[in-house]
């Protein structure tokens, strides 16, 4: 079927004396030059249909139309937890291929033979070296913003595991640096791209409940010891807070809108760390919709989009229980079951039974949906759905809630301009 295809293809791009009376039809040159490598036949075509006197019309293949037709060659900056787990994904995409990794760590040499490509222990030489067209930075929380900023100097889209950075000074400069520049940054709040999360956000922001009125989020799960036997684990700054519950704030944000004020509790009674292991925070959007969010690394229970969302296989997955409830005038949704609640009846009420419906969507790896994304936003084709900026106003939610935390009082998100 294909061999007919590009002969029928070069019958049009021949132009013979008896053909010149009518145009020729219109065809996409890099569709046709997709289809003309694909075939054994297409010499064979051309002398089937050349006639005295005709010359062929070779359709131009841009540079542009060769680089969008060879895979992106992305760099890795970083190979730990979330390195490896961005390299599984990678090696399953043919839009994209690992060219590099670099990290000083002792375990990366061997994975960079094991992933068949150049290591470096520095990640500036790299850069220099290996030439990637786009990096991928997944190193210490505490380098994010200096490692992004010199793949930004060297023109080279990023894709920056959360958080944005550590302080909000730091990603204010890495939002400037990237909007002077014009190179994007792509930040990795994964979840925003798993197909759950895009129905609750069609739902939520379709009208589907209404008004949002409450919001209640639930992170409650227990750590072992060993997580901890990581020193930097305990140390101020890495605790839950900015370690986890930033992804299940960046999701409130991204479902509910932005925040305008935020009340907070938090406790190191279990463990008595130099960070937090319970955390109660009240939110106020500027919806004028109230929400809750409580959580814990110490507690034996189900609730978390970790153990309940089955994203990711490592953990036992609790697929009935929620943890985001979002209740509006018209509808309720729990999260991750995306079962919906409503009446029947438009005045329905206490009294009424309330009808549930479990909402489809596909299931497809967040991380990998991430990354097919971020090749688009490398080659300009899509704006990065989860910005630097937009990174660095859930950055600013967690530091509005740190600052309510130690002073007692209410506490608003610091502004953010894109």
């Amino acid at each position: 079927m294909l061999a007919n295809a590009v002969c029928h293809a070069t019958e049009m791009l021949i132009d013979t004396p008896s053909s010149r009376a009518s145009p020729l039809p219109h065809l996409a040159g890099v569709e046709l030059a997709k289809a003309v490598r694909c075939s054994n036949t297409f010499n064979a075509c051309l002398c089937k249909n050349l006639e005295p006197g005709s010359k062929l019309l070779i359709p131009t293949i841009t540079q542009e139309d060769r680089t969008l037709s060879s895979p992106l060659r992305i760099a890795l900056i970083g190979t730990g937890n979330m390195g490896q787990q961005h390299y599984q994904q990678l090696k399953t995409l043919t839009e994209a291929t690992l060219c590099a990794v670099a990290d000083p760590g002792p375990q990366a040499p061997g994975l960079a033979r094991e992933w068949g490509v150049g290591y470096f222990a520095d990640h500036r030489q790299m850069l220099e070296q290996a030439k990637p067209e786009a990096v991928i930075i997944a190193n210490p929380n505490t380098l994010h913003v200096s490692t992004a900023l010199d793949c930004l100097a060297a023109g080279l889209p990023v894709l920056l595991e959360k958080p944005v950075g550590v302080h909000l000074d730091e990603a204010r400069e890495l939002v400037a640096a990237s909007k002077s520049s014009g190179v994007p940054v792509l930040v990795g709040h994964h979840r925003r791209h798993n197909p759950l999360i895009v129905r609750a956000h069609e739902l939520v922001h379709s009208g589907a409940l209404g008004r949002l009125s409450t919001v209640t989020a639930l992170w409650q799960l227990r750590k072992p010891d060993s997580y901890f036997e990581t020193a930097w684990r305990r140390e101020p700054g890495a605790g839950m807070l900015l370690t986890n519950l930033i992804h299940d704030l960046d999701l409130l944000r991204h479902l509910c809108g932005e925040v305008r004020q935020v009340q907070a509790i938090t406790s190191n009674a279990v463990r008595g760390f130099a960070n937090e292991d319970c955390a109660a925070v009240l939110l106020q959007f500027d919806n004028g919709a109230l929400g809750s969010l409580t959580g814990s690394d110490a507690v034996a229970a189900p609730w978390s989009w970790e153990l309940g969302s089955g994203e990711n296989p490592v953990y036992p997955r609790q697929a009935d229980q929620p943890c985001y409830l979002l209740a509006g005038t018209a509808g309720a949704l729990s999260i991750p079951q995306l079962k919906h609640w409503h009446y029947t009846q438009a005045d329905g009420g206490w009294h009424q039974p309330l009808a549930s419906t479990n909402e489809p969507f596909s299931v497809e790896p967040a991380l990998r949906l991430q990354l097919q994304h971020f090749v688009r936003v490398a080659r300009g084709q899509v704006e990065p759905l989860v910005s630097a900026a937009d990174a660095a106003r859930t950055l600013a939610l967690v530091e509005a809630i740190r600052q309510a935390a130690e002073t007692g009082r209410a506490c608003a998100p610091a502004l953010i301009e894109d």
